[in-house]
């Protein structure tokens, strides 16, 4: 993971915890896009390949990706309590709001309105995702197996979960060994030239 390039860093344990909590209170399904725009865009605390190499990492590990990055980022800036606070900040607020929706929910479900919200989400949330996704393409062209051995791997890794049902860890214990080893061997070949 290294030291980050970075033009702004939080100030404090504080602005974590409430940068944490703004983005949990807009992770309405399509917490990627959030997260990358104001972590990126907004804040600039980290540039979109930090980005794309930390949310990949927060993807291997066990538990939800935000969460994992959450934790990961609050403690390279402040150790343990930053990672406390960077956790806190993304869950407290937003699971107490998240327990109130559920509690209305079972109140309204049976209204054919609340149905139709729901659907209507679901299709935005998706929509958000592959937004996102596509504004990491510009990191694949900075990759060392080169952006069409890159896309190449994407497409199989979405064919083997989206087509062939291949569950999540298998996925990425398979790509993601190929794709380690791939750009190992590029990286060391490079440095022997």
């Amino acid at each position: 993971m290294g030291k980050l390039n970075i033009t702004n860093a939080p100030r404090s344990r504080t602005d974590l915890f409430l940068s944490f909590t703004w983005l949990g209170l807009q992770g309405f399904g399509g917490v990627l896009a959030v997260v990358q725009r104001e972590m990126v865009d907004r804040k600039q605390w980290m540039t979109l390949s930090e980005f794309a190499e930390e949310w990949a990492l927060a993807q291997t590990i066990p538990g939800p990706n935000v969460v994992n990055l959450s934790v990961m980022f609050g403690g390279k800036h402040f150790g343990p309590t930053g990672a406390l606070a960077a956790m806190s900040g993304l869950l407290l607020l937003p699971g107490l709001l998240m327990v109130s929706i559920v509690f209305a929910f079972q109140a309204f479900a049976h209204l054919p309105v609340v149905a139709s919200a729901l659907h209507g989400m679901g299709v935005a949330a998706a929509g958000m995702v592959m937004a996102a996704g596509w504004r990491f393409w510009p990191t694949l062209k900075q990759h060392p197996l080169g952006w069409l051995l890159a896309l190449l791997l994407m497409v199989t890794s979405f064919g083997l979960a989206a087509v062939v049902h291949w569950p999540l860890a298998k996925v990425i214990g398979v790509v993601g060994l190929v794709s380690c080893g791939l750009t190992w061997w590029r990286l060391q070949a490079k440095a022997r030239s």
